[in-house]
């Protein structure tokens, strides 16, 4: 070999020993090139790595709507109660309310009955002319029109809860006590009784 190829030779050798000493360098450390590799490069996830995971229901959630739907039945159930008394107690004010009337109208309509029954006694004698005729009859068409129903006729038959019997007899001509006689004629007020009538009755023989 010359001189002149050991000068081209020597150069080239020794960039051969260089780079095959980068290369073994290298392969004892791979770690390197991977470190080399951009931030955001793809890697796979490891088993430490924390992965979401999607919850359809929180734990407390069926709970809250169970409390929630307890309070609503116990609303409900307290909102009926309150209407029930409401109704109850509209019903009763108006049922006493009812009463009162009645029982105020009762109570002028019993005054006069006495003057009733004086136009009574008026028209069985013939006495019942005139203006006193149009008056009678005004006030006996008021009376009617708050209630009062007049009973008491010859001929019915007796009725201790709605007759007072002031005289007895007996007759052929009956076959149960009957009302031979009316002294005076009784009222009533709707389902209430204001006075009996007083009659003379005849029983079967």
């Amino acid at each position: 070999m010359s001189a002149k190829d050991d000068e081209n030779d020597g150069p080239a050798a020794e960039r051969e020993v260089i780079q095959g000493e980068i290369d073994s360098t290298a392969e004892d450390f791979p770690g390197e090139e991977s470190a080399q590799k951009p931030a955001g490069a793809h890697r796979a996830p490891d088993e430490e790595d924390e992965i979401p995971v999607a919850e359809d229901t929180k734990p407390g959630l069926g709970a809250e709507l169970e409390a929630l739907r307890s309070e609503l039945d116990e609303r409900t159930h307290d909102l009926q109660r309150v209407t029930a008394e409401y109704a109850n107690y509209r019903k009763r004010v108006d049922r006493d309310r009812g009463a009162a009337a009645e029982q105020t109208t009762g109570k002028v309509l019993t005054d006069l009955l006495p003057v009733l029954d004086d136009i009574d006694r008026a028209r069985e004698h013939g006495d019942l002319v005139g203006p006193f005729a149009s008056v009678a009859e005004q006030l006996t068409a008021v009376t009617g029109k708050l209630g009062l129903v007049a009973f008491g006729e010859k001929g019915d038959p007796f009725d201790p809860n709605r007759h007072e019997a002031v005289a007895h007899q007996t007759s052929a001509d009956v076959a149960e006590p009957t009302c031979v006689e009316v002294m005076r004629r009784g009222y009533t007020l709707g389902e209430r009784l204001l006075r009996p009538a007083l009659v003379a009755v005849a029983d079967p023989e």
